[in-house]
């Protein structure tokens, strides 16, 4: 009978040794990637629909330029819709002045996957070369990339800028694939809205979802007009889809063929982005041009001609465009996000010729200072959280990473090698190629939807 209790409590004894050894194993196991799961939105919808009904949202936190904007600065400007969406101007009359505010406030930060508690930002870090992992994909793999910014295919002899992976400071080091952005996708719209940056970064995410599918034949590219072009993957109930508008609100052309913006105003399209699940928004460059590159001929407030300087009209735009968030977007259903400033490579940081990345000492800030402060404020004063891709910084150290002279002509044709002498006049630092950075803006887009909103970031 002894043996019998003594057997027992041995066989007790290691079933809980056994027991702990495996908890101890699935703590060590349970860190979190880089890059999390999608369940992560569900999450987010959750806790997002419980604050809102609780609460109302909180309150947030020199030669080389000349020439080669005059050529590059083409964009096919779409023709604006007859009728406008929403005259905001009434309403501005009641709140004509923005509180300036402070400067904006860190994002918060994402936990990692070394600890619980441990944070990291993913907008801080550094380039690392990693060709075992990028590209995502091939230019060759995806038929719908513009020819303007398919590098290889215009002859570009170098691949190593396809090569490097933005590496967050702390954050975990999982490679990411494109059938994670699938994921990310299903069952949702993406939706861009902006002007050629967006559409670079819309091709992207287009390319990394179509090569990662299984059955490339169950997919739909649509070009519902000039200004709108959707991508679809049909077994996955996706889309990813571009809206073309450069200046966010409308631009109108007159019966005597002058063009008006109208800073009160936004474009009768826009309609159909509200309900998409994630909106990406960005303006900026087409405010920046002068003389015969400027689109506009005169500004427009409520209906009437107005003089303003290129920032004041920049500011109410921006409100035009933070109010009509704030009155149409369900924040309980939608993410919104704006995406920061693209730089360019030109005058003292050229990119003709450049391989590799450039350091952050090397870093010339080129756009308005102004500018970019009228975009963070307006963000910082919405009511409905719209989270700030801030992808200036990592994108000022890409350098190498512009169609430069392996680009297209007005033509829509690759530059002749009696073109690509002329760097000076035909090199796009605008741009970006495909494969290529946007492709990093994709991934800190899609890791970005599994944090909660903010209003900076």
């Amino acid at each position: 009978m002894d043996s019998v209790a003594t057997s027992s409590a041995q066989r007790w004894a290691l079933c809980s040794l056994l027991c702990l050894c495996l908890f101890s194993v699935g703590l060590l196991l349970g860190s979190r990637p880089f890059f999390s799961t999608p369940q992560l939105w569900e999450h987010f919808s959750r806790a997002q629909r419980q604050r809102i009904a609780s609460t109302a949202p909180p309150p947030a936190p020199p030669h080389v330029a000349a020439a080669a904007a005059a050529y590059h600065d083409h964009d096919v400007e779409a023709p604006a819709p007859d009728a406008g969406y929403g005259d905001l101007g009434r309403e501005e009359e009641d709140d004509e002045e923005m509180a300036l505010g402070s400067a904006p406030a860190p994002a918060p930060a994402w936990e990692d996957g070394e600890g619980e508690g441990r944070e990291c930002d993913l907008l801080d870090g550094s380039w690392v070369h990693d060709p075992a992992g990028y590209p995502l994909y091939q230019a060759a793999e995806c038929p719908f990339l513009s020819d303007q910014v398919t590098c290889r295919r215009n002859g570009r002899p170098d691949a190593g800028y396809e090569q490097w992976r933005w590496q967050p400071r702390g954050c975990g080091s999982a490679r990411f694939r494109g059938a994670e952005a699938l994921e990310q996708c299903r069952n949702r719209r993406l939706v861009f809205v902006g002007d050629s940056l967006n559409r670079n970064m819309w091709e992207s995410l287009a390319c990394i979802s179509y090569t990662a599918l299984p059955d490339r034949s169950r997919t739909r590219i649509e070009d519902v007009s000039s200004e709108y072009r959707i991508f679809r993957a049909m077994d996955y109930n996706c889309s990813v889809e571009f809206f073309w508008s450069p200046f966010l609100v409308k631009l109108e052309t007159k019966q005597d063929q002058t063009k008006a913006l109208k800073l009160d105003q936004l474009p009768t399209m826009l309609k159909q982005v509200v309900g998409a699940d994630v909106i990406i928004f960005n303006t900026g460059h087409w405010w920046t041009h002068t003389g015969k590159l400027r689109a506009w001929d005169h500004l427009e407030r409520n209906g009437v001609l107005v003089e303003m300087g290129g920032e004041e009209a920049f500011n109410r735009a921006l409100r035009t465009w933070a109010r009509w968030v704030d009155h149409n977007i369900d924040p309980t259903r939608s993410r919104v996000f704006f995406r920061s400033i693209s730089p360019e490579h030109k005058s003292a940081n050229w990119c003709y010729n450049q391989t590799t990345p450039i350091t952050n000492e090397a870093i010339i800030p080129w756009f308005p200072k102004g500018l970019i402060s009228i975009i963070e404020r307006n963000i910082q004063n919405m009511k409905t959280p719209a989270t700030y891709l801030n992808i200036t910084h990592l994108s000022e150290l890409r350098i190498d990473a512009h169609p430069s002279v392996y680009t297209t002509n007005r033509d829509g044709k690759p530059l002749s090698t009696e073109q690509q002498q002329q760097p000076i006049i035909y090199a796009d630092c605008s741009h970006w190629c495909l494969p290529g950075l946007p492709d990093t803006w994709n991934v800190l887009l899609l890791a970005s939807l599994t944090r909660h909103p903010s209003n900076v970031h």
